[in-house]
């Protein structure tokens, strides 16, 4: 009768052990430790003056992470805050100008952890490449020979905005209000003066460093440029916030500080 026991008590713990063997395995199929992540699409929201330069980091991120597309959508950043304040699906926002960014953060829409100032730029007057106009200062577009400027809307475009302060810093605004001519973004500016649809038009550095159709006549006054800022956060709404998280954090990386350089931009001291 022992014997018996004794060799049922044997037979169940095998099974026992057999058993824990096999689930075991199971849960350390090599298979469950290499398969991909998810595949992760990011909506990306940026200022039209990074255009250039975010298509490029963004290939960099790309190849380095294939299992993220980042599906980026450039407009002024006026129009880009109105987009995510009516709910646009998105994950991240890259502002040309801190004043965006305080609106949305203000209404709670973006996730104030993650807020950091990425780049710094500057504001340039520009005239087509071919123009014979001598124009050594902003104060410069006073003259009678220069009848129309190409400006963001200050309301909308923060490069318009900036410029705007630039006139009135010079006390020029007024006299020269009936020379503008607004744009919905940046670029569009850039498109105008290429074209030599207007005599002037004021612009990014790094907007003007894209085309060899314009050129630089004179920089804004340095108390405007010295606040140009382009801050980056997470969209609160987004449902992807670890990886828009690990995103911005690359948008911090050496080899991307040498991209924004190369299209002239200045990186910001974290």
């Amino acid at each position: 009768m022992n014997f018996f026991r004794k060799n049922s008590i044997v037979s169940i713990s095998l099974a026992v052990l057999l058993l824990a063997l096999l689930v075991f395995a199971g849960c350390s199929d090599s298979s469950a430790t290499t398969t991909p992540p998810a595949q992760v699409e990011l909506s990306v929201l940026a200022a039209a003056s990074m255009t250039d330069a975010l298509q490029a980091v963004n290939d960099l991120y790309m190849s380095e992470f294939p299992n993220v597309t980042v599906v980026a959508n450039f407009a002024s950043s006026g129009t880009l805050q109105k987009q995510i304040e009516q709910g646009a699906p998105a994950d991240v926002f890259i502002s040309a100008a801190a004043k965006q960014m305080d609106a949305l953060q203000g209404e709670s829409l973006i996730l104030d952890a993650t807020r950091r100032d990425l780049l710094n730029n500057r504001v340039v007057l520009v005239v087509p490449v071919n123009s014979t106009l001598v124009l050594n200062d902003f104060t410069d577009l006073l003259n009678s020979d220069v009848l129309q400027i190409a400006i963001g809307d200050p309301d909308s475009v923060p490069a318009g905005t900036y410029g705007k302060q630039a006139l009135d810093q010079l006390g020029i605004y007024a006299q020269v209000q009936s020379k503008l001519i607004l744009c919905s973004d940046v670029r569009q500016v850039l498109s105008y003066v290429e074209a030599g649809n207007v005599d002037a038009g004021i612009v990014y550095s790094t907007d003007a460093a894209i085309t060899d159709q314009v050129k630089i006549m004179a920089d804004a006054p340095a108390e405007v440029n010295s606040k140009i800022v382009y801050p980056v956060a997470v969209i609160k709404s987004s449902q992807h916030v670890a990886a828009a998280e690990a995103y911005i954090a690359f948008l911090f990386t050496d080899e991307v500080a040498a991209i924004f350089e190369q299209y002239g931009f200045s990186v910001v001291v974290q």
